[in-house]
């Protein structure tokens, strides 16, 4: 009888030694992450996007030369850009498509710190559940969240670039010269709401860059709390 109790002991502290283990491999401290510091780790990412992506948007050329976000003329204004080079002019309609990018490039820089308040003001409600999404979820929620509030914001600051960087006197000129173009249609394209609708469509996808890079690159977690929350989503 004792030589059978101390089999079974012996099993039975075997097992408890392989369950350690076992408990030893698994993630350390994910337990006791909670919905707050997912979302503080998600706000933290969505800045890192800002600081690292958003930011180079607003140097020269950050529009104009990144094949992801540069600004190209609406619909409306290819046929503008087709005859004007037809006739001769076609340094002036690069001139017109490079100053809509400069504008957004000046336009970012002065708004940089819109988007860094929105992102404080996010509320998370289902964090983990974002946490856990696509590739660029938070980024998402974010525009989900906040576009219609930063479009009014950025809109103003869109149309006072047009003027610091010439663009609205260089469009002028541009469409003056088509719309006295014999056999053509006059247009009058709003361009400070198109370059608007593109820069934040421009920062969106420059912060999801980031996000992704979070996601699928530990070494871009540059803190123990993006480490820690990213962790979860391994």
């Amino acid at each position: 009888m004792m030589k059978r109790l101390w089999f079974v002991l012996f099993f039975v502290a075997a097992g408890c030694t392989e369950l350690q283990q076992v408990v030893n491999q698994l993630p350390q401290g994910t337990a006791e992450i909670g919905n707050a510091e997912i979302a503080q780790g998600l706000r933290d990412a969505l800045n890192q996007g800002i600081e690292k992506q958003v930011n180079k948007l607003a140097l020269k050329d950050g529009f104009f030369k990144n094949e992801l976000v540069k600004i190209l003329l609406p619909e409306e204004l290819k046929k503008v850009d087709k005859t004007l080079r037809d006739i001769g002019l076609g340094n002036l309609a690069d001139e017109g498509l490079r100053v809509l990018n400069r504008a957004a490039e000046d336009a970012v820089g002065e708004a940089t710190p819109i988007f860094i308040d929105a992102v404080k003001g996010i509320s998370f409600a289902d964090a983990k559940q974002i946490l856990l999404g696509s590739e660029r979820a938070a980024t998402e929620y974010l525009e989900q969240s906040t576009s219609t509030k930063l479009y009014a914001k950025f809109q103003p600051v869109i149309e006072s670039s047009f003027q610091r960087v010439g663009a609205d006197k260089i469009w002028n000129t541009l469409i003056t010269k088509y719309n006295n173009l014999p056999l053509t249609t006059d247009v009058n394209p709003d361009l400070t709401e198109y370059v608007t609708e593109e820069a934040l469509d421009g920062v969106y996808t420059m912060i999801a860059v980031e996000e992704k890079e979070i996601r699928t690159k530990v070494s871009s977690r540059t803190t123990d709390l993006l480490r820690k929350v990213f962790a979860l989503q391994d």
